[in-house]
């Protein structure tokens, strides 16, 4: 089945948050590093099999798991074969910060794991450190070489900051060349707790997509299962070049994503207001119907669109909490 909503738009992709506890510092997420501040735990891993075998019989063909950092968790590899033996679920991708991806992902790949998006938000050692709080570059690279080493589809994610990284597009594009896979720059999106920040290093994308056009880069159709990013590619490179720009006309349009924070609360949009506990379902294997009936039941919610440029961004403190 499809799950489809009040807008048409068709759903197939679960993003999963595992954990909201991160490693890592970067600026414009969690600058302060990660504090506790929920008592509850986070899903188990019979709660995840469960949820993902809920939005699998719901036609949800794409698993996403994110944090936080997902890599903290001890059962990773587990959560990913849980994942990757759900009926009808093909892809399992997986988020990360890439600091442990060298180590793990011979046995993440061996799970099933079928993809993975790893943040880098600078190629520069030194500003990778001002931007993350972390020295990690290297051995992040390592790990993005070691996942195309072993047939991962591969993702670069960095967030578009202006007087940070706005001026790395040569060398991100340079390291696209001779390596398969998708440099995507994101832009800036505000949150509760990064107003200033926001203000001060919001870059809009579209003169970044306008600069690829004039330097030979052309727009390249879309794939199933694919979002809201527009891809861009080259006569020579091996790689791509991908630009997410929420402030974008119609950018919600495409949205073919639900959201699952790590106690078990459906989002609707990652900037909604409000949350929907689905843990009381995931108790035991004979509650499915009821889990698929709520998700159905809370997708008629689901609004037309977010509301960033009128200035609503919904409850979100910082984005580690939701698993962006």
């Amino acid at each position: 089945m499809t799950l489809v909503d009040g807008f048409g738009r068709s759903f197939r992709y679960l993003r999963l948050s595992v954990t909201d506890a991160c490693d890592y510092r970067c600026r414009y997420c969690l600058p302060g590093g990660f504090h506790k501040e929920e008592a509850e735990p986070p899903l188990t891993l019979d709660e995840i099999r469960r949820l993902v075998a809920g939005f699998a019989a719901l036609g949800f063909w794409k698993i996403r798991l994110t944090g936080g950092e997902p890599t903290v968790r001890g059962d990773l590899v587990d959560i990913v074969a849980a994942c990757a033996r759900a009926p009808g679920v093909r892809r399992v991708a997986l988020s990360t910060n890439g600091a442990r991806l060298a180590a793990l992902a011979p046995a993440l790949a061996a799970a099933g794991l079928s993809a993975v998006n790893v943040s880098v938000d600078s190629l520069d050692p030194a500003r990778f450190r001002d931007v993350t709080g972390r020295d990690d570059l290297a051995r992040v690279l390592d790990g993005v070489e070691r996942a195309l080493t072993l047939g991962l589809s591969v993702k670069l994610n960095t967030v578009l900051m202006k007087g940070v990284n706005d001026g790395e597009l040569g060398a991100f594009t340079e390291f696209a060349r001779a390596r398969a896979l998708d440099v995507r720059f994101i832009e800036l999106m505000p949150t509760a707790d990064n107003a200033d920040f926001f203000t001060a290093r919001h870059e809009k994308t579209a003169a970044l997509a306008e600069r690829l056009r004039e330097d030979g880069w052309r727009e390249a159709p879309r794939g199933e299962g694919d979002g809201p990013a527009r891809r861009f590619i080259k006569e020579g490179w091996a790689g791509s070049i991908g630009v997410i720009a929420p402030y974008a006309k119609d950018f919600c349009a495409s949205c073919n994503r639900l959201r699952v924070t790590s106690r078990g609360r459906l989002r609707l949009c990652l900037f909604s207001e409000g949350e929907h506990s689905l843990r009381d379902l995931l108790s035991d294997d004979g509650r499915a119907a009821g889990l698929r009936e709520r998700v159905t039941s809370l997708l008629g919610l689901k609004e037309v669109s977010h509301y960033l440029p009128e200035g609503r961004l919904g409850d979100t403190r910082h984005f580690a909490a939701i698993g962006g």
